[in-house]
């Protein structure tokens, strides 16, 4: 978790930029191989759910990256473990999976940009932006030979300072997005703003010295979206340059440059070579069939994301993360990266100073994505054996999908969504685990054992979110629902940033289970060390449990309130 429109450009890169108490020594388990290694309880248990996650988050599967071998391997060991349990395959071809046509994206060596016959040097000058998923207006070929730079003011700018007209066929220069201190932040820009000069020839934005490291890293390589075809993608050419690029392209300073101002004329070419990524990306779908002959051909559906996102380019020391992200970032890559205070600074050196004491650094490069999202991986495979296991199977069927590549941009959900293995409109419901493994309260303000957020539950169904209440209270349960992240133009926008959303554009209700962020969300701190087994079981039998109300109902769930547009963007 958690994809969202800024993502593709924000959250998805930030995540690979770098529980109170010193975090524990790791154990070492095994590597992961193709089914669990030791027999498991027909019921949803603590020493089960660790097992699997113990392997599915281990260093071995690499990040679980979509379309790198490390989400191959996991999606072989969910696969085996489906069929172990006794699922149908319900993917392509009579298998567990479901090919997604991802596509890599990388910018053509013999690319060039610059002015007066003097060339920008790629990656200090400027770096080069595909459209990312089609969230940014960026083309993916293009020439700039003869164009002429137009200023365009602030990229934080909301309104565009600029018609269409004025901006056709030129190379659009922003100054860097200004923060609400007057100070340049990235965080203020809304690169999708961008769509309203789709007519450009290019854009380029200063705020390349605002961009980490990491970040910077993360667009020098290959980016993957959702297949296409190798076709060029139409669109302004996109760059971050830094602001002496941005003088170089407009004649002078651009502190002293005025909205509509021209400036110099731009030389260079470069297009985006498309290939496949090096392992397919899968989703891993199985059906538990339901028992009512009726009935059994509709389906209620249980998802959560088997990817995460990969390995660093270089490793870190994993204590010192955790100390810097224990006070600086509390809900990891949800908190802006800024720098300590003088006093932080201090407190972050002394926990440091504590773990040396203890043990030796440990140099960690993995985003093993323990919570985000192997709790709700495995979460599913727990939830799909007990079923496997009951005494008598419930009315309708349960169709588990594993989705990949929600971390690119929700695209395993997409391509199920839009390509289903089974009916689409035999799904009734869809039930989202996403980051459901930890909320502590020394974690979340209101954290604890009980402490969960839902989203969605009521925005197309009332019975669907009144169901779950009852399950809940019915089934002894005990979990406090937080309802604030549901809220109507919530900031954080979670309901548009899971894969549920794919399924709730095509009106099929859904609820978003998720006991929330924390400071290791996206961080290679994320291990399944420091999850709650005992807080990750009860949430696996409270899901087991709505499912099985759903499944037994005497009636498909009433959709009573309007259906979006597929098509549309997500709105919350």
């Amino acid at each position: 978790m958690r994809y969202s429109s800024f993502v593709s450009f924000t959250t998805a890169v930030a995540a690979v930029a770098c529980s109170s108490g010193p975090p524990p020594e790791a154990p070492a388990p095994e590597p992961a191989t193709a089914a669990a290694a030791a027999p498991t309880a027909a019921d949803i248990t603590t020493d089960d759910l660790e097992m699997h996650l113990t392997a599915f988050a281990h260093d071995s599967m690499m990040g679980r990256e979509s379309g790198t071998l490390g989400n191959f391997l996991a999606t072989e060991y969910l696969a085996a473990e489906a069929a172990r349990i006794g699922l149908e395959p319900a993917g392509d071809d009579g298998t567990y999976f479901q090919t997604i046509p991802l596509i890599q994206r990388a910018l053509d060596p013999e690319a060039s940009v610059g002015v007066g016959g003097a060339q920008f040097d790629l990656g200090t000058d400027y770096l080069a932006v595909p459209g990312m998923g089609g969230m940014l207006p960026f083309g993916t070929a293009g020439s700039l030979d003869g164009v002429e730079t137009i200023f365009a003011g602030r990229a934080s700018d909301q309104t565009p300072a600029l018609t269409a007209e004025q901006v056709a066929g030129k190379l659009v220069v922003f100054d860097a997005p200004i923060g609400p201190d007057g100070e340049p932040n990235l965080e203020a820009w809304n690169p999708l703003a961008l769509r309203a000069y789709s007519s450009a020839a290019g854009i380029a934005v200063a705020l390349l010295e605002l961009v980490p490291p990491a970040w910077t890293n993360f667009l020098a390589r290959p980016q993957t979206t959702l297949g296409g075809g190798g076709e060029p993608r139409e669109g302004p050419l996109g760059m971050l340059v830094t602001r002496e690029t941005a003088a170089r392209l407009m004649g002078g300073p651009i502190e002293t440059a005025s909205v509509g101002d021209r400036g110099a004329t731009v030389e260079g070419t470069f297009r985006f070579a498309v290939t496949p990524p090096p392992h397919p990306a899968r989703n891993v779908i199985g059906i538990l069939r339901g028992s009512d002959p009726s009935v059994r051909d509709q389906y209620v559906a249980i998802g959560s994301h088997t990817d995460h996102v990969g390995t660093t380019s270089r490793p870190l020391d994993h204590d010192s993360v955790w100390a810097f992200n224990h006070i600086v970032r509390p809900m990891g890559a949800e908190s802006p990266m800024r720098r300590p205070t003088a006093e932080e600074a201090e407190t972050i050196r002394q926990l440091r100073a504590s773990f040396q004491t203890i043990r030796r650094a440990r140099l960690d490069s993995v985003f093993n994505g323990a919570d985000d999202d192997g709790s709700g991986s495995i979460a599913m495979l727990e939830i799909a054996e007990a079923f496997a296991n009951a005494e008598v199977r419930p009315r309708r069927s349960i169709i588990f999908i594993w989705h990949t590549a929600e971390e690119k941009g929700l695209y395993g959900a997409s391509w199920f969504s839009d390509n289903p293995t089974v009916p689409r409109d035999s799904i009734v419901a869809n039930l989202n685990l996403d980051m459901v493994g930890r909320g502590g309260e020394d974690e979340i303000e209101g954290g604890g054992p009980g402490y969960m957020q839902l989203i969605g539950s009521r925005r197309l169904s009332t019975e669907l979110g009144d169901l779950v209440e009852e399950v809940n209270t019915t089934g002894g349960h005990g979990f406090v629902f937080d309802y604030q992240y549901d809220a109507d133009g919530h900031p954080e926008n979670y309901y548009c940033r899971s894969d549920h959303w794919m399924y709730a554009r095509y009106g099929i209700p859904i609820v978003f289970f998720s006991t929330g962020s924390h400071q290791d969300y996206h961080q290679l701190t994320d291990e399944s060390q420091y999850i709650d087994y005992e807080k990750l079981r009860d949430v696996s039998r409270l899901v087991y449990g709505i499912a099985e109300a759903i499944a037994n109902l005497d009636h498909r769930i009433v959709v009573d309130k309007p259906k979006p547009d597929p098509n549309a963007p997500c709105r919350q």
